[in-house]
């Protein structure tokens, strides 16, 4: 029963942030509407490719000793803090192209320690959920609410370093996409005015979607662990 309760819980926990932050599925579709907006991207086509343009942000940020690659094969761009690179990924077809590469190269310049205590310790919770799951499967795991407490209680931390990573580098990467823009000279002020009013909307939904996802990440790890023990009693 206790069992039931926890999966209530989460599932009432997961519908009321959905409602609070005013999360809809219709802003899934704007964003690739918006982001992948011929017009727009028309106007960033103006501007340095993705390569140049990462190394005269971090050059702004007196970070260059990044290694810069770029793959066309990855949908996502990411900064590897164990290698000390950024990875851009195909984004040549999105006006957002100035703002995610201001993104990584942000998250380049912040604190290293937490950005290692966030990649050592994201491994430790995923393999302690799969670790749990595992000997659940195999009836080894006598302690299963106990195991549920702390699943949470990572949980927790998880989102709560990860988040701050993330926004942080959110919050600053329109600011700082701006300057480079003024600064690299290309695009008109309307024509820049135009691409950050759309960064703009485009961040209004990504901020809460991405919070929300990191949320439901953690919450979908404690469902699938009590539908393991629910199964299993």
């Amino acid at each position: 029963m206790e069992y039931l309760i926890v999966i209530g819980i989460c599932i009432i926990f997961l519908i009321t942030l959905k409602f609070a932050w005013n999360i809809k599925i219709k802003d899934i579709k704007k964003l690739k509407e918006v982001g992948y907006s011929k017009e727009l991207n028309k106007i960033t086509n103006k501007l340095p490719e993705n390569k140049e343009i990462c190394k005269q942000i971090l050059k702004k940020l007196n970070n260059e000793k990044v290694i810069i690659k770029e793959s066309e094969d990855t949908k996502t761009s990411l900064y590897l803090v164990l290698n000390n690179t950024i990875l851009i990924a195909n984004i040549k077809d999105t006006f957002t192209r100035v703002q995610t590469i201001a993104h990584e190269c942000l998250h380049s310049i912040q604190n290293r320690r937490t950005l290692l205590f966030n990649f050592i310790y994201s491994n430790i919770y995923f393999i302690y959920f799969l670790s749990i799951c595992i000997l659940s499967l195999l009836r080894l795991n006598k302690n299963g609410m106990l195991h549920l407490f702390i699943l949470t209680i990572l949980g927790c931390i998880y989102y709560a370093i990860r988040s701050y990573i993330e926004m942080d580098a959110m919050t600053k990467a329109k600011p700082l996409a701006k300057e480079y823009m003024e600064e690299e000279g290309s695009l008109t002020k309307q024509e820049q005015k135009t691409i950050l009013d759309n960064c703009e909307i485009i961040n209004d939904i990504a901020i809460k979607m991405t919070n929300y996802n990191l949320v439901i990440n953690c919450t979908i790890k404690i469902i699938i662990y009590t539908v393991i023990l629910i199964v299993l009693n």
